[in-house]
């Protein structure tokens, strides 16, 4: 470790330098402000709270959609209200069979039930993190309104 390699990383650590820094040590490629605005500000960096999204989707009845998009990364957060089904409130609007989106996130509060075309069920309730694959219809279970964050929501509950 040194001046230049504040952690110990030698050349070149994986995903850190740019390629405007190849040859450049860990230290070097942070220290020089390679890649800053004026303001010393990274190019990409950007924040929008949740509650003033970009977009609201509105499902045919039960619920919404916030979507926020930053750079390439879009999250939503689902509110799906006590009576949402897939099959009635968003199918009419994405004009497919089953939900077609692959979803990765959290659900925070409320609970749903998911089953996948091929019949097996996945139950979901609040801290459970999920990877759902395509191809599948949903429902909200009980009197509480289930709210999850979605990364996988870039054409979720959009007309095809």
């Amino acid at each position: 470790m040194g001046a230049t390699d504040p952690v110990g990383y030698g050349e070149k650590p994986p995903g850190r330098a740019t390629a405007s820094h190849a040859g450049a040590t860990y230290g070097e490629a942070i220290t020089d402000g390679c890649g800053l605005e004026p303001d010393g500000r990274h190019p990409m960096s950007d924040k929008k709270n949740i509650a003033d999204p970009h977009e609201r989707r509105a499902f045919k009845d039960h619920g919404h959609m916030d979507v926020v998009t930053l750079g390439g990364f879009t999250l939503g957060r689902g509110v799906f209200e006590p009576g949402w089904r897939w099959s009635n409130d968003v199918q009419p609007i994405a004009g497919t069979e089953s939900c077609q989106v692959h979803h990765t996130g959290i659900c925070l509060s409320g609970q749903m039930t998911i089953r996948f075309n091929d019949g097996q069920e996945l139950d979901i309730s609040p801290g459970d993190v999920v990877d759902l694959d395509p191809g599948h219809d949903a429902w909200t279970v009980g009197e509480e309104p289930c709210v999850i964050l979605d990364t996988g929501v870039a054409r979720y509950a959009k007309p095809q």
